[in-house]
């Protein structure tokens, strides 16, 4: 979790480095143009900077409106990079990969290559250089190409790196996902070894009230002790995992009913001692779920679900 958090952290600052450098590098072009005595030039990067600027500050007030602030910023590019292109001579080929860089930059790759790929033959015309427009439209493929490389690794990489990720999003404990793979290669495992299987359901009623009437920094605390007095109350090879909002799996390998129901006392005693401010001492139901003999994991997940389901049914 703390590295999700450093990294839409590392990529909201480089979105707005973007953003602040575009409007300094448009507001010097105009400076320079005045400087130059280039009155006329001067407007189009007059309103473009304007554009710009409040392309970022919208940016940096909320950081939600990105879609927005992105094709505000890319019009800018996009008609200073119009006007100007027809005029660079042998030098326009420098200032062609600005606008398909900077497309990859603020849209996600697949709208960012459909949208170079559409203004491709735009930007060719302007060039205007017939002679050379194969090796033109060669050099701004290949451009595109290559910009695109490491935001396809660096999806390809989050993509390898989601899949193997084993534990919720919220708290220390198994995602849905591995919590069931966890499941199945466990009931393979009692039933090669001849060995007991239980699962502990433990019920929370008070997650989902908590997040709805006290927001997530409570919740987050509250999963935050919950999944720590568990694992405190646990062996080390014991599996906790969070199948619902509400509800939890512990596995306990080699344990039969006597274990199961001291551990299940345990927990019970341990998480009525936990007490917040706002909801007071948390509530548990904790039903313990055996592994019968010859019972596959499919039909064993069944019985769990279904006495997660009875478990969370209120009680009259």
């Amino acid at each position: 979790m703390p590295a999700r958090s450093n990294m839409n952290s590392w990529s909201s600052r480089l979105t707005l480095l973007v953003y602040a450098s575009g409007t300094l590098l448009v507001t010097s072009y105009a400076i320079w143009n005045y400087l130059m005595g280039a009155y006329g030039r001067i407007l189009l990067p007059a309103l473009l900077t304007l554009l710009l600027g409040g392309a970022l500050f919208l940016r940096s007030i909320n950081r939600n409106d990105y879609r927005l602030c992105a094709y505000l910023t890319l019009i800018s590019c996009y008609l200073l990079v119009a006007i100007e292109l027809p005029g660079l001579g042998d030098s326009s080929r420098l200032w062609l990969g600005l606008p398909p860089v900077l497309t990859l930059l603020l849209l996600s790759l697949g709208s960012a290559l459909l949208l170079n790929l559409m203004m491709a033959p735009i930007w060719l015309i302007l060039i205007n250089q017939e002679s050379l427009l194969l090796d033109n439209a060669l050099h701004y493929l290949a451009l595109v190409s290559v910009a695109a490389l490491p935001y396809w690794l660096r999806r390809q990489r989050e993509m390898l790196l989601s899949a193997a990720d084993t534990l919720d999003k919220q708290c220390d404990a198994l995602s849905q996902t591995a919590l069931t793979e966890h499941l199945h290669a466990e009931v393979e495992r009692a039933r090669t070894m001849q060995r007991p299987l239980t699962v502990l359901i433990i019920h929370l009623p008070q997650l989902e009230m908590a997040d709805e009437q006290f927001g997530s920094t409570l919740l987050h605390s509250l999963l935050e002790r919950i999944c720590h007095t568990v694992h405190s109350g646990s062996r080390y090879h014991d599996r906790l995992g969070r199948h619902q909002t509400q509800l939890f799996w512990l596995l306990l390998p080699d344990t039969g009913e006597a274990g199961a129901l001291i551990v299940r006392e345990r927990l019970l005693h341990a998480l009525g001692r936990e007490v917040f401010a706002e909801t007071g001492a948390i509530q548990s139901r904790i039903r313990a779920c055996h592994l019968q003999p010859g019972e596959d994991g499919t039909h064993f997940e069944q019985r769990l679900l279904a006495s997660g389901l009875k478990l969370m049914e209120p009680r009259p």
